[in-house]
């Protein structure tokens, strides 16, 4: 297990209200020995004016899983996780319903987190995959 302290649906709540995750509907559904899965709407906030899932916000779902894991992989309170590289391929498009990331380190170092992403349609299709590099920073 990659966890100094298990994520629990709890926990995951209390990090979203009055933040972007709660403006986009991303809910965490799922948690692992060393994974978590969100899911959000494909609706009015995440669509492009084509109607299609508007790339950033596949990428705003890959950075919050990946910035969230990091929080539960920190060994200090003092500590605390900053996005400093962001990738996405963006594979296919989705249209309606939701879609799904599935977050899996890469490498989860003391000042370094690098984090794969896949993200998935409703028909389990892969809609988008991204890489996220996070520095682990002091509390300020």
């Amino acid at each position: 297990m990659i966890w100094t302290q298990k994520p629990t649906p709890e926990a995951l709540k209390k990090l979203s209200p009055n933040t972007m995750v709660e403006h986009l509907g991303i809910e965490f559904t799922e948690v692992g020995d060393d994974y978590m899965i969100a899911k959000m709407p494909v609706d009015h906030r995440t669509k492009q004016p084509a109607g299609l899932l508007h790339g950033g916000a596949s990428v705003a779902l890959a950075e919050t899983l990946g910035s969230v894991a990091s929080v539960f992989c920190l060994t200090s309170p003092q500590k605390m996780p900053v996005g400093i590289e962001i990738n996405a391929n963006h594979l296919k498009s989705a249209t309606s319903g939701y879609v799904s990331g599935k977050v899996s380190p890469i490498r989860v170092g003391q000042n370094l987190h690098v984090w794969n992403i896949e993200i998935q349609n409703d028909k389990n299709e892969i809609v988008c995959v991204s890489r996220l590099t996070v520095m682990i920073v002091d509390r300020k």
